[in-house]
């Protein structure tokens, strides 16, 4: 059978080698790009209602910041290692990258606006952790490697391992969905968003063979594919009032009660 690409046949080829094939053969740099533009306008139309609901109220009620302060600590990495200086030839992997992290700082910013004393302390703190760590990795990044090849190594292991934590605090949503045999506190578009998102960047590895996002948004993936698995087995189990199908439609992020993501 004949895909496309030239010999050795497809049942010799190596398993990574044939992955990428088949990505090339679909999807181009250029259309994932689209497509990452197009997730994160979707993300921030999931996320838009929950700020408007904490604008209105002139307070974060049960909302709680660590998901967009880890997000921001994830985009700072990746635009990091998406630098000429860090990993050439990674424009995308930038832009994308400082798109979200636009975002995510404008949803802080509004969260420690409108949190009581306790929250907004949190708020500094995280903060400042991540920024420390984010300078350190740069000083040591440029100051003891001096070849792209390790810089590349060292941020993007880095990148990776946070990024797996980022994709890992849905489990806690799970969780409590598990639990509760309740959606409620899951909405649906967040979770497809996850999995389309990570579905995209690992196409994008595939095509560039970069290892590092390519590892850390294979979590991703799967950690979207479980969301929705999750969220098809509870769905009808979920009472059906105001509040949840408001939920269940993806345009309500949910409020922490107990312990959940926000």
């Amino acid at each position: 059978m004949n895909l496309g690409w030239s010999s050795p046949p497809l049942k010799n080829r190596p398993a990574d080698e044939l992955a990428r094939g088949l990505a090339s053969n679909y999807f181009t740099p250029a259309m994932c790009r689209t497509l990452s533009n197009s997730i994160a306008g979707l993300r921030f139309r999931v996320l838009r209602p929950t700020f408007r609901k904490i604008l209105k109220k002139g307070a974060v009620e049960g909302f709680e910041p660590e998901p967009y302060l880890a997000s921001v600590l994830n985009c700072m990495l990746w635009v990091f290692y998406g630098l000429p200086l860090v990993h050439p030839d990674s424009i995308l992997v930038v832009t994308i990258n400082s798109i979200g992290l636009s975002m995510e700082l404008i949803y802080v910013i509004i969260y420690f606006i409108y949190a009581p004393a306790k929250k907004r302390t949190k708020v500094v703190v995280v903060f400042f952790l991540e920024l420390l760590l984010v300078g350190v990795v740069v000083v040591v990044t440029l100051l003891c490697f001096h070849d792209t090849i390790k810089r590349s190594l060292l941020v993007g292991s880095i990148a990776v391992v946070f990024n797996a934590l980022m994709y890992s605090s849905p489990l806690l949503i799970m969780g409590k969905v598990i639990k509760t045999k309740s959606v409620e506190y899951m909405p649906f578009l967040l979770s497809l968003t996850s999995f389309l998102n990570g579905s995209v960047w690992v196409i994008y590895a595939l095509l560039r063979f970069d290892p590092y996002i390519l590892s850390g948004n294979v979590l991703g993936t799967l950690a979207g594919l479980f969301q929705l698995i999750i969220y098809a087995i509870y769905y009808k189990s979920t009472p059906k009032n105001k509040d949840n199908r408001r939920n269940e439609s993806g345009l309500e992020l949910p409020t922490t009660q107990e312990q959940t993501r926000g």
